[in-house]
């Protein structure tokens, strides 16, 4: 990323001094909602369906962005003029608490997908999470994101033999650890896509990590160049399981020396199943809202959860987060690092891997002024102390 201590401020004087100097802006959306606006201009109505929105009626989707009854109290003159945002999750070293989290068939936002995402990231020491649902094959993706810190979406198969291929393939390619979902053992009702009718796994996207796996590709009669549709039949046989139980991830564990994170979990007694099944790490999160529709919102959930946790394993957070300052807020209530999600997929579609990383940049020079402005030198001065729920103010 940069070796500067002051990335914000570096960032901010960078954009002016080319305004006012030479005369140069961005064409690159700076808000949310503009960036949101130029993807959706850019998308086919297929990717807008599936990227924008969550389940039923999109009560979970709204009310996951909503951080504003918790407000920053900055605190001054503490001696902010250099500032560290590095922090670690299982053993994984981040230079920023931020990473992206997975997002599949992003060939539907840009011909560049995965491949251009993990560029992007690249460009920034960005981590990223890749789906098990990506289009482009996990060792291509690990090849374009060099060292940069990465780890794999683990979507269970119900056939074990394809799990543990994927698992062997993770590791063999570099990535850093396991993330299992456990929120997603079933699809959730989106009814953007029902509307249409449209489930994009259907036409083969999506689908890289299965049709290169050497175990789902002997279970064929035909390899998937020569019989794509029933390679589409295999894939929508085959993936996932909801019979899965607390007891099913000792598999995992059986089956990777990776650290395994838990992503998925709203209710502090699962937090503590998970690691009480050996979990090195507990995502909290609601798959984007994309799942169960009226669900508790992942920043509502956040504080029980980090209350249970207490520091034994690392949180993550996602579902939600717009800007730095939502980021700010769920470290503050107990997450260890945030992960971006709808954002960078827009910026995506705007703009292939210039448009990720022009988005990093951007997101993370806010993140630093913001710890900054708040009297904080670095990601474990952002405690509790610094936040003021509205109940308090009243």
């Amino acid at each position: 990323m940069t070796d500067s201590d002051r990335f914000g401020d570096d960032r901010v004087n960078d954009i002016y001094r080319r305004g006012m100097l030479d005369n140069e802006t961005t064409d690159f959306p700076v808000s949310y909602e503009d960036l949101r606006n130029a993807a959706h201009a850019a998308m086919s109505d297929e990717g807008r369906a599936y990227v924008h929105g969550g389940a039923g009626s999109d009560e979970t989707f709204e009310r996951n962005q909503d951080f504003s009854p918790w407000r920053i109290v900055p605190r001054m003159l503490r001696g902010v003029e250099s500032r560290d945002l590095s922090t670690e999750i299982a053993g994984v070293d981040f230079d920023v608490p931020i990473a992206l989290t997975p997002l599949g068939v992003q060939s539907l936002l840009h011909e560049a997908a995965e491949i251009g995402t993990a560029k992007g990231a690249a460009e920034m020491d960005v981590p990223l999470v890749l789906s098990s649902l990506s289009t482009e094959p996990m060792e291509d993706v690990a090849e374009a994101l060099g060292d940069t810190p990465k780890m794999f979406q683990f979507y269970w198969s119900s056939d074990d033999a394809i799990a543990k291929s994927f698992l062997d393939r993770a590791e063999a390619a570099g990535y850093d650890a396991i993330v299992v979902t456990v929120d997603a053992p079933i699809l959730g009702w989106r009814e953007r896509l029902i509307e249409r009718g449209y489930y994009p796994f259907l036409e083969g996207e999506g689908v890289g990590n299965y049709f290169s796996d050497p175990e789902f590709r002997a279970q064929l009669e035909q390899p998937p160049e020569e019989d794509p549709s029933a390679a589409v039949e295999h894939f929508l046989d085959i993936f996932g399981d909801s019979s899965l139980t607390w007891e099913d991830l000792q598999f995992v564990h059986d089956n990777t020396d990776l650290p395994v994170l838990i992503k998925g979990v709203l209710d502090p007694r699962d937090a503590r199943k998970a690691i009480q099944h050996g979990a090195d790490g507990v995502g909290v999160s609601t798959h984007g809202g994309r799942q169960v529709d009226g669900s508790i919102s992942a920043i509502e959930a956040l504080p029980a959860v980090a209350e249970e946790v207490d520091g034994e394993v690392p949180i993550t957070f996602d579902s939600g987060v717009r800007r730095a300052s939502d980021a700010f807020k769920a470290i503050g209530l107990g997450a260890d690092a945030v992960l971006l999600g709808r954002p960078y997929a827009y910026s995506l579609a705007v703009d292939g891997a210039d448009g990720v990383e022009t988005y990093l940049r951007n997101f993370v020079a806010e993140f630093d002024l913001t710890m900054g402005l708040s009297g904080c030198r670095n990601v474990d001065e952002i405690t509790g102390d610094t936040l003021r729920h509205e109940s308090e103010l009243h």
